[in-house]
């Protein structure tokens, strides 16, 4: 005979574990700095911003070939990060060839800070 797995709800959470998800849930504000630390949720988002926390400067190709994706993905995900105000674009020639390099923002480096807080509270407030 098979067991059923119990699954906690809020409602049925002690009061210790409440008070964590009510701390989580403090540190999402609905101003405009979190509509703007969503756009580092998305996995290629996420992903050029922390490879542009710990490098200078990354190349679209370097980038490209670090995720995997296409020219255009990449390219759509790359302009709203710079939209933003996360990420600044300099295109250039090396050898007669383009180049396009992206550096991280000190704005975006503090959104990606923000979430990552916010990851880190979820993680606490998840484990006990």
């Amino acid at each position: 005979m098979a067991t059923k797995a119990k699954v906690r709800t809020p409602a049925t959470a002690s009061a210790h574990q409440q008070r964590k998800l009510a701390t989580v849930a403090s540190t999402t504000r609905d101003d405009g700095e979190s509509k703007f630390e969503r756009l580092i949720y998305e996995r290629v988002r996420l992903g050029i911003m922390s490879a542009l926390a710990v490098r200078e400067e990354m190349t679209f190709n370097e980038l490209k070939s670090l995720f995997n994706i296409s020219d255009g993905n990449l390219g759509g995900h790359a302009r709203k990060l710079e939209d933003a105000g996360y990420l600044t674009c300099t295109k250039s020639f090396e050898d007669r060839r383009p180049r396009t390099a992206y550096r991280i923002t000190e704005q975006g480096r503090a959104a990606l800070n923000r979430y990552l807080d916010h990851v880190e509270a979820v993680i606490r407030a998840t484990r006990g």
